[in-house]
């Protein structure tokens, strides 16, 4: 059974197919099907400052941050490198600094470097 999609313009799950395209009755949009599924598919990861990241760029951190299970923490300017994208995930990214190994980081205190 396939799910129908929320609505893209004001998020009610009260749409429903006709023909190509997409019906939402309470705020009156239409998208085609095909929109609809590239926009699932596809997550974009932004940094800080709203540049695009992609799998195997290079982050810097632009706080410190206490890392949980370690007692050293994570210092202001610290490169990751090598990052990959969580799937489904547009806050999180996954990395390994110098001394730090398994990191899982939120965008919001990484700009890329």
């Amino acid at each position: 059974m396939s799910e129908i999609p929320a609505c893209l313009r004001c998020g009610m799950e009260n749409t429903y197919p006709d023909g190509m395209v997409y019906i939402c009755p309470d705020c009156g949009y239409e998208w085609p099907k095909v929109v609809a599924k590239i926009e699932e598919v596809t997550t974009v990861v932004r940094d800080v400052h709203g540049n695009v990241l992609h799998g195997g760029d290079s982050v810097v951190v632009i706080k410190d941050l206490k890392v949980k299970g370690s007692s050293i923490p994570l210092k202001q300017g610290t490169v990751i490198r090598n990052i990959r994208l969580v799937d489904g995930d547009s806050e999180h990214i996954e990395g390994n600094s110098d001394k730090i190994k398994g990191l899982v980081l939120k965008v919001c205190f990484l700009k890329k470097a």
